[in-house]
């Protein structure tokens, strides 16, 4: 039983973004120095250079992939595992937008195996926090093609084009790969991705940095991974439901739920070949797996814990009404 796996807290690694703000640190309690702001708190991660530590149980100190490596099916699941291999599949991220960022898009899997660059990047956002008015992009206000697209980038009207959405607290958006994006100042969110860092910068607002440069644009390298289709939705819709799981997102990638809860809800994986992430947008909550008393795992707003595939029953008290995203892979 002592090296039996249990629920895993990571140490978040932190992000200094040029649109980046105080947040992280103000809401979440995240220190972020020596950073001047934070854009973006990852607390969870595998990607290489880039992957979070745990910081709980005899476990502590290791890296996530080497997690994956040693326990195999029992952390991620047999089917995840056949699929990912010794690559955690899922990224998770807490983002302060104090400005806007880059307009940007992401391969999928095929144009990133093509590229030999891994995978590709479909994400999904929750609002945790939004100032008034605040916006953000996501795809185009109508069918265009390459050359009318060009055309609007060369002469700075992109936005002309691109599809504008207000935002507040609660809201959902899916960003699939190809879809062009970028958030607006005042957002506050937890993002749930596929494990990818790439990012196809497509406009940056002629800004630049404290020594007067701007950050590279990959404007060839972008035009084999836009959609330029327009969709009717922009915005998932979804449905409450107090002390039980409300799906958010469903996609080949990931299904991410939300949990909204004021008394003690019991979870059954019983049936999930997966292992399962809860991520703190709301309140502070006890976890207690498969029926054990001990050990308990504290949760709070801004953190994330992963739960291995061989968990099949937790326990979730929440200390105040809280919220938690529900992810895993079906």
């Amino acid at each position: 039983m002592e090296n039996q796996l249990y629920p895993l807290k990571f140490k978040p690694v932190l992000k200094d973004k040029i649109w980046g703000g105080t947040k992280i640190r103000s809401v979440l309690g995240i220190d972020f120095s020596p950073l001047p702001n934070c854009g973006e708190a990852w607390v969870l991660s595998g990607v290489d250079g880039n992957q979070t530590a745990i910081v709980n149980g005899f476990l502590a100190g290791n890296d996530l992939n080497e997690l994956v490596e040693i326990y195999m099916g029992d952390l991620v699941g047999d089917a995840v595992y056949e699929r990912f291999g010794d690559e955690f599949p899922i990224l998770v991220k807490f983002i302060d937008a104090a400005d806007y960022l880059s307009i940007q898009v992401h391969p999928d899997d095929e144009l990133a195996a093509k590229r030999n660059i891994g995978y590709g990047k479909s994400e999904m956002w929750y609002i945790i926090d939004a100032d008034p008015d605040s916006e953000l992009i996501s795809g185009f206000s109508r069918k265009v093609d390459r050359e009318t697209y060009l055309t609007h980038l060369h002469n700075k009207t992109l936005r002309d084009i691109l599809n504008v959405e207000k935002v507040k607290k609660g809201d959902v958006f899916y960003m699939p790969a190809g879809r062009v994006h970028a958030l607006g100042p005042g957002t506050f969110l937890a993002e749930i991705q596929q494990t990818s860092d790439t990012t196809y910068r497509i406009y940056d607002w002629d800004r630049v940095d404290q020594e007067g440069k701007s950050r590279e644009l990959h404007i060839e390298e972008a035009l084999d991974a836009i959609d330029f289709n327009v969709y009717d939705d922009y915005k998932s819709k979804y449905e409450q439901n107090k002390n039980g799981s409300a799906n958010l997102v469903t996609s080949p990638f990931f299904t991410t739920n939300l949990i909204s809860l004021d008394k003690t809800l019991g979870k059954d994986y019983s049936e999930l070949d997966s292992f399962v992430i809860y991520v703190c947008v709301a309140g502070s909550v006890t976890l207690v797996h498969d029926g054990t008393t001990e050990p308990q795992i504290a949760l709070s707003q801004g953190e994330a814990v992963l739960i291995p595939a061989g968990i099949d029953r937790v326990d979730i008290i929440p200390s105040s009404p809280s919220e938690i995203l529900e992810v895993y892979i079906a």
